[in-house]
């Protein structure tokens, strides 16, 4: 993995927001492996760059707002001529509960705005994506309002724990063992 961006949305209104969980996986990553993350104009977002044995790749949040973050994204990747199967973009899931966390390549975008535009300024949907459970208010009306809300204490708590047994995967992921990460990482743990 050459380049990890997480999505979500700038500033401190948004920074507790359902929407951002993409920002708090990538904002995690960064603390751990203590990479900065600095203002890039060329990236239209906070870039830094993670040395072995932490992996050695780009760190991306896009400040263009979700929906295009895909000029972040397109924009570093172009630079340093990182090809999309080397992409892993981490975002916010509908249609994932609280507390689930699923590592996919390819396929649709669910109607997500920020991957939709990731796709689309990378010229395919061949990326992978960590799509972190947030839920759904059950009605389409609300899903505006609901993604930028923070979630209740229970579903931050759910989605923390998502973020914790991800992140312990991220020595596979930054080793190019996708497939060991996705059998660990969806795999449920037998109940006592």
């Amino acid at each position: 993995m050459k380049l990890v961006a997480g999505l979500g949305n700038p500033g401190r209104k948004y920074q507790a927001t359902r929407h951002n969980a993409g920002f708090w996986w990538v904002e995690r990553l960064a603390e751990g492996a203590r990479a900065g993350l600095r203002a890039e104009a060329r990236f239209h977002g906070r870039a830094g760059r993670l040395q072995p044995p932490h992996g050695d790749a780009w760190l991306l949040l896009p400040e263009t707002f979700m929906n295009h973050s895909g000029r972040a994204v397109g924009a570093l990747a172009s630079f340093y001529r990182i090809a999309p199967q080397d992409v892993l973009i981490v975002h916010d899931e509908l249609d994932l509960p609280p507390g689930t966390v699923k590592l996919k390549k390819g396929g649709g975008t669910g109607g997500h705005n920020g991957v939709s535009d990731v796709a689309a300024q990378l010229g395919t949907k061949d990326f992978w994506r960590l799509r972190i459970g947030i839920g759904h208010p059950g009605v389409r009306d609300d899903v505006i309002d609901y993604v930028l809300c923070p979630p209740r204490p229970e579903e931050r708590s759910a989605i923390e724990d998502a973020i914790d047994r991800s992140l312990a995967l991220w020595p596979l992921i930054a080793e190019d063992k996708m497939e060991a990460a996705m059998l660990k990482l969806h795999t449920k743990e037998p109940s006592a």
